[in-house]
């Protein structure tokens, strides 16, 4: 056996960390997983350990550390590191290849920056890094000389069609969005959407929160913004088209009119496998697309009247700024409450809309800053929700 790429999975138990784990499984002649994290899925999390021989282990609640560290569930000579630290200790691993960072929100930031520091590649499968701190994450990046990869099926899609062109070359990227769970519900029925209705995805097996990021599309948005940071684009560089049958991920129209689609099933496995063995490629984990049998690719235009999301979040991006991370904030609180049913669907959009507005733009001097405006936009929006404003 040659030498094996260095992995580091933060989010192992996830469903991104899950199809990473199926990638590394199905080639571990050439990639070998060095050190997982999770929130508190500690059983999960051992058997992860165990199946990969792993001895450097990340937990970021305190009580399910606790609990691991006195259940004897690891290994005796495994490392169990708690919280952010821990997550940041993972990530700064000597010797390590590629830190995959997909846990939720904004809790993969400080550890994308320490993987920066320490020289390791980072792959981003986490949005809101770039979207909260973009600025700060490329600046590292470029001052270490650093390769990010993007494991969003549409970012890898965008990697993968401009390797190669330059970017003066370049007219305008586009994302692929299914349209989600209610892209064909009348408008007029939008006021009663209800919970199950929202989670209900065409395509994806995917979480609650990024399924109805997804019927929204504030997910969109949130990758128009982190495509931006990724590929130097202008805000009116960056579109999104309605793709039902999501097989072509993103599409690079170049300024001489040709059109360059990535194309795939859509599973995560894709794009994994083609962030962790980059710049090599190996055989597939999941079968692909089968030209045997007949089938259709479709695009629509968007509604912006069904998608009030995705217009906020080309504002926030267009804004700059702490505008993008408010977004973010305030979309996540009212997709929460949404779940807990404390809002209507319709709700999402302006609450995000009203959080937006309470908060004076600024351009932030560091990730400390970045991390209080967030901290205030929950705030709004909570007590915005809590008052029922709406």
């Amino acid at each position: 056996m040659g030498q094996r790429f260095k992995i580091v999975l933060l989010g192992a138990t996830g469903s991104i960390g899950s199809s990473a784990l199926k990638v590394i499984r199905k080639h571990s002649d050439k990639l070998e997983l060095v050190g997982i994290a999770a929130n508190r899925n500690i059983e999960q999390l051992a058997a992860i350990a165990k199946e990969f021989s792993v001895k450097e282990i990340g937990i970021y609640d305190e009580s399910a550390w606790k609990r691991a560290s006195s259940d004897s569930l690891f290994p005796a000579d495994a490392k169990l590191v708690c919280g952010e630290e821990g997550l940041c200790h993972l990530a700064a691993l000597p010797g390590c290849d590629t830190v995959l960072v997909a846990v939720v929100g904004t809790q993969g930031l400080m550890p994308a920056l320490a993987a920066i520091n320490a020289g390791n590649t980072l792959a981003v499968a986490s949005k809101e890094i770039l979207v909260l701190a973009g600025k700060f994450i490329m600046e590292a990046a470029s001052a270490e000389n650093i390769d990010i990869l993007p494991v969003d099926s549409e970012h890898n899609a965008l990697f993968q069609c401009l390797e190669g062109i330059s970017t003066d070359h370049v007219s305008k990227l586009t994302l692929t969005a299914s349209g989600g769970s209610v892209r064909d519900l009348p408008l007029d029925q939008f006021a009663n959407i209800t919970l199950a209705q929202a989670l209900n995805h065409p395509n994806w097996d995917m979480g609650p929160k990024v399924t109805i990021d997804s019927a929204t599309m504030a997910n969109k948005g949130l990758e128009m913004i982190e495509a931006k940071w990724l590929f130097d684009m202008r805000p009116d560089q960056v579109e999104v088209v309605v793709h039902p049958q999501s097989i072509v991920h993103s599409l690079v129209e170049c300024i001489d009119g040709s059109i360059i689609a990535q194309m795939s099933p859509p599973d995560m496995v894709f794009a994994i496998q083609h962030t962790l063995l980059y710049p090599d490629r190996a055989e597939k984990v999941v079968p692909s697309i089968d030209f045997s049998s007949a089938f259709s690719l479709d695009f629509r235009p968007l509604e912006a009247a069904r998608y009030p999301c995705l217009g906020l979040a080309r504002s926030a991006m267009e804004a700059c700024g702490v505008a993008p991370g408010v977004f973010n904030a305030a979309n996540e609180i009212a997709v929460d409450a949404f779940v807990k049913e404390r809002i209507k669907f319709v709700e999402i959009a302006k609450i995000v809309e009203k959080t937006l507005e309470k908060i004076d733009n600024t351009e932030p001097v560091s990730i400390e800053e970045v991390l209080d405006y967030d901290t205030q936009a929950r705030a709004i929006a909570a007590n915005i929700i809590a008052n029922q404003t709406v």
